[in-house]
This record gives structure tokens, sequence and C-alpha cells, in this order.
């Protein structure tokens, strides 16, 4: 037996001739870097050069397997180095292709995540096992960041899978666990115990010595499902770039790249396809979507969820009883959100009756969850039972977090502040749930505004991952913590703000409001303005987001906003603020909560097309855009038709 190590590959060969390459990188994970680089072509040289050579297994030191792609490395990429780029990566590829010709058989032995570029060294090998644990998960996540598998990910797994099975896994960047992976197809094996890896892996190379050769390396393969010729796959990829475009509205590159490289893949040699792929992904790593996308969805992002924001000398806890104050859109939403991770809730309203109906939302919700089978009926029982609904505030006794989820009033906030923090725990901390609302000034009725403290939720609560913490001038590094740490326990993203009216996502939020019912003011038709503000990438237009929100937290914010004698991006002065009151006050549309606003919605509340039920509908007729009016006739008094 020999053993050596070197560029954080350590390289051991046992007695029946099997080498065991364990992947240690510097840093805490394996990535595919110059590290990487440097170490892969040496090791796949001594192996072509070993003797006696009868197996080979990737394996890792690291609590992950590998990483993927140096995201640091690829933002450090500018536009016109495409060319160095494609060189680089035909190395990368060129390694792995050495490796899966070698006359002796691969395993991978996979401990954990293997994600991006891990995943496609794990397919440059003849088999792979998985450990099975909840950390071992694999996929394609490059497409969430505005780039390709392009190390052969998107061309082995078309070649192993087929077309159809393939492009899920390339295009949508999913993370799959140990038995999903091991029933689509991406591994061979599944362990139990992480300590047998090795063993099973030795074990099928002296089962399988002759298995040395890939699938596309054997005369006579043939994609599964058929190749460019197959009437089914010339279906799905003439039908493939409209559907694809339907989702992304032409905004992002990266998943039309896959796509035309999919394609690729189907009509030329398999070499052929690397190259292709190859020169893709060299393309996408200079676009500005992939930097910006790389920079806010994973450098900011990882920087956020790690505690940047979070005082460093407060350890972590979590909330074990949350009141809330207020069980409508978003008291309701945030019970929910609460119970869900394992938190006892009050939920308390005015009313015996508005409390229940606040629970009911849970109740819906969590019915649906067991009609898909996302969850069990025992499991529906129990969370429903983490939820009190009240009109005392008696039962607030213990909280050890308050969040007030009231209209945004002064007065009213003062008041269930005062009403209600008497029955915090011991060192609880007290939140309000405005949008608007300098925290500094509502932390003047409290009875200790150390422990007070902004925490901003976005509708729906359920659905909405982001959460605004706000401190006063006199909130505690404590609330500061007891907040960001809530946050995380209910599976959002928190970032800290500073405190001014608006704060900042309501800044910028109420802009994009404000813009659309400018427009709407202009006479412009509402479906073009929601379709404006989709295209320049938003999820929802102006006037669909403005509904959900409510026209009727538009009016009252701008009230409060005149009595305090100041001025937002939402306060009096604002068309958006001059349209919401017409629609309250004239035609009683309040927003979708209160029956409709903008829009008509269904008794139900479902969505139509991934849209809201909308007024208006578009038809594509002789390639001239028709509209078809499905409108109440206060948006025509509205636009004075």
């Amino acid at each position: 037996m020999s053993t050596t190590e070197s560029n954080g590959f350590i390289y051991d060969k046992d007695a029946d001739g099997i080498v065991t390459v364990t992947m240690d990188m510097d840093g805490p994970v394996n990535a595919m870097n110059a590290q990487y680089r440097a170490a892969m072509a040496e090791t796949v040289t001594r192996l072509e050069q070993e003797t006696n050579l009868a197996g080979v297994i990737f394996a890792s030191a690291k609590s992950t397997f590998f990483a993927g792609g140096d995201i640091k490395e690829m933002l450090a990429i500018e536009k016109g180095q495409e060319g160095p780029q494609f060189q680089q990566i035909e190395s990368i590829k060129g390694n792995l292709r050495r490796l899966e010709k070698l006359q002796a058989p691969v395993v991978a032995a996979i401990n954990g995540a293997a994600l991006g570029g891990g995943l496609e060294i794990c397919m440059g090998c003849n088999h792979r096992i998985i450990w099975d644990s909840p950390k071992a998960v694999i996929g394609y996540p490059e497409v969430t960041l505005g780039l390709l598998p392009g190390a052969g990910g998107i061309v082995r797994t078309i070649h192993m899978l087929g077309l159809e099975k393939a492009l899920p896994h390339v295009l949508e960047g999913r993370r799959l666990k140990p038995a999903e992976a091991l029933e689509a197809g991406l591994v061979n094996q599944v362990i139990e115990d992480v300590e047998q890896l090795i063993p099973a892996a030795k074990t099928w190379i002296k089962a399988n010595p002759e298995a040395w050769a890939q699938p596309w390396d054997i005369k006579g393969h043939r994609i599964p499902g058929g190749d460019v010729w197959s009437p089914k796959v010339i279906q799905k990829l003439a039908v493939a770039p409209a559907m694809l475009f339907k989702k992304t509205r032409g905004l992002l590159p990266a998943p039309e790249k896959i796509l035309a490289v999919a394609g690729d893949t189907m009509a030329v040699d398999f070499d052929a396809a690397l190259r292709i792929e190859a020169r893709a992904l060299a393309y996408l790593i200079t676009t500005p979507e992939a930097k910006n996308i790389i920079t806010s969805t994973f450098i900011q992002m990882n920087a956020i969820n790690s505690g940047a924001s979070r005082p460093k000398d407060i350890e972590a806890g979590k909330v074990k009883k949350v009141g809330i104050l207020g069980a409508g859109m978003m008291g309701q939403g945030i019970a929910y959100s609460s119970a869900m991770s394992g938190i006892e809730v009050v939920l308390k309203d005015i009313s015996q009756d508005a409390a229940d109906k606040g629970k009911a939302y849970s109740e819906k919700l969590l019915a649906k969850r067991v009609a898909k089978g996302r969850m069990s009926k025992e499991q529906q029982v129990s969370v429903m039972g983490l939820i009190k609904a009240t009109d005392k505030y008696e039962d607030l006794q213990g909280c050890d977090l308050i969040i007030e989820a009231v209209f945004e009033n002064l007065e009213l906030k003062a008041l269930v502040t005062k009403e209600a923090e008497a029955y915090l725990a011991e060192g609880g901390v007290f939140a309000s749930n405005t949008s608007t609302l300098p925290i500094s000034q509502l932390a003047e009725a409290s009875n200790n505004d150390e422990n007070f403290i902004g925490i901003h939720f976005f509708s729906p609560v359920d659905r909405m991952p982001l959460i605004e913490i706000i401190c006063g001038d006199k909130t505690s590094d404590a609330a500061l913590a007891k907040a960001f740490d809530y946050a995380r326990q209910i599976r959002k993203t928190p970032i800290v703000v500073n405190d001014s009216l608006g704060f900042f996502t309501s800044r910028v939020f109420g802009t994009f409001m404000d813009e659309g019912a400018r427009l709407l003011k202009e006479g412009l038709d509402p479906v073009v303005i929601d379709a404006m503000g989709k295209q320049v990438g938003m999820p929802v237009g102006p006037l669909s987001v403005q509904d959900e929100v409510s026209q009727e937290l538009t009016k009252k914010a701008a009230e409060t906003h005149r009595e305090m004698g100041v001025f937002c991006s939402l306060g009096d002065t604002s068309i958006c603020t001059e349209v919401s009151e017409r629609l309250i006050n004239e035609f009683d549309r309040g927003g979708r909560f209160h029956g409709g606003g903008y829009y008509e919605y269904a008794q139900d509340g479902e969505k139509r097309s991934g849209q809201h039920c909308m007024s208006y509908t578009i038809s594509l007729k002789s390639a001239c855009l028709s509209k078809t009016l499905k409108t109440v006739s206060c948006l025509d008094r509205l636009l004075n038709r």
C-alpha cells in the first residue's frame, strides 16, 4: 500500500490495486478552482501511468463531497475573456474525459452534497454510491446562478437519462435527496452507514472489473428516448422554447442556453456536444445577468444567512411562544409560518370570531398540503394544535416574542403595545410589523424601548421569504439577536435596515406601485401596465401587487402620515394613494383581501395561469393584440371613460 498527497488530493493505493483519491482541498469545501485543476490533472496522469490498476474511488475528507465552481473566481472574469475561459473549461472537461476512459472502473463515494461541478465529477465515474443522509444532496444549481453545468453535466445527463428526463434536472436546479437521486437514475446505490461508502465502492469494483466503459463510449450507444430524429424528441424541442419563454419572459439567458445545448447534444456526437457546452458556459460567465444573480443571491445572501448583521457576542436562541396581535392578512400568515416551525402561537384579535377566522387560514393552507401529499393528517393536526385563537390579552402570558400586526395607525399601535407587553416573559421582545412607521417613534409607547423592535413581514407571509428588521434608537443588541434568530427559525431571510419612514423596501416598493398608478391615471390599460412591470423583471405587475398588499393599507398609511405631518413614497401626495383612496371611497374596492381592487377575484381566491384573476385578458389574433373587457364599471369611471 502507498499513500501520497498533492494539491489537496490524497492518493492511496491498496494491496488489491484499488486507488482511493480523497479530496481534501484548502478551505472549508472542495471547489473547482485552480488547486482542483492542478490536482485533477496530476491525479489523472498518475492513474494513466499506474500499473495493475484495479479501480478508482473518488471520495471526500470534507463534510460535503464537492461544492462546485469557485464563485469568486467566476465573478472576476470580464467581458472579452470568453476565449481563455473556454480553454480553461475545456481543460477541466478534458481531465474528466480522460478519467472515464481509464480501463478500470471508477466509483464516486458521495458522503455529502455534490452540487454543480461536484455532480459532474460523479457523472464522469462509472458508478455512484451515496450516503443516505439529508446532507447528501445532489443537483445542478447552476441555472439559479445564471449559469449552466459546463463540465459535462448537460451532455452526460442527457446521454444517461434521455432528453425528457434530463431537462428538469439541468433547467430547474432542483436538489435531490439520496432516495430521489436513486429513483431519477443519477446515482446507483444508497448506503445507510457513511463508514461503509468506501468498502461498498471496493466491493462493486471487485464484482465489476470490466465495467470501465461509459455507456456513451460503447459502440451502438443510443440516447434513451431517442435522438434528434425521434418524432417525440422533435416535438419536445419544438414546443420547449415557447414553454421556457413563458417562464423566463426572455429575461434570463441561462435557461435558453441550456435548452440550446440540450438540442445540440441530440444532434452531434458526444465530444462535439461537450465543446458546445463549454462555449455556452464561457459566454454566460461574462453576462451581467449572471454576475448580478451570483452577487445578490449567492454572495450577499450567504452573508445575510450566516448572520453578518447579527450581533456577534450574543448566544443564539429560539422562540418558544409567540403572540400575534391582529388576525388579519398579515397576522394569520405570521401565525402559520411560526406554527409550521414548531412554535407555540397565540393569535389574538378584538373578537373570538375574528381570531378564529385568522386561524382558519392556517387550516386551509395545511389542508392543501395534505391533499397534495406533502403532509400527513397527523402532522396537520399537530401544527393546528400549536395555534390558539383568542380575544383575551391574558392568553399572551409567557410569550418570549409578541408581534403586533394591526393597521398602520399610531394610536392603535400604541394602545395594543401598552396592553400586551405586560404579558411578555422575562427578557421578551415586543415587535411591530409596521411597513412604514419609524420604530423609534412607535417605541415611545413601550415601557421598555430597549426590547422594542420592528419585524416587517411581506404579503403573503407564507410564501414571501424576506423580513425587514428595524432597530429603534434604543433597541438593544439582545432584541436584535432574538428577532434575527426568530426570522431564521421560521425559515425567512432577515435584512437589518435603517429606521426611517418606509424603511428600505417600502420606499422601493412604493415607488414601483406609484408609477403603476400614475400610468393608470394617464389612461394606460391596466394589463399593459402590469405586463411592462413584469417585462423589466418584476415577478408581478404594480397594480396586481397593490391589490395583494391592499388599497386599504395604502389609505391607512397615508392617513397616518398626514397625522404625523410627514411624507414618503406611500404618503398623501403620491398618485398611488390618490387612486387607492378613490377606489375605496367611491367604489368600495380595498384590494384582493377586501373583495377586489384594481381587479376582480374569484370567490375562492385562486389565481389563474400563475397570475391574479384579472379584470382584463389578453388574446393574440392575427399577430395583433386585442383586449377583452371583463371588468367592473368602477374602473371605467376611475379612468373617466
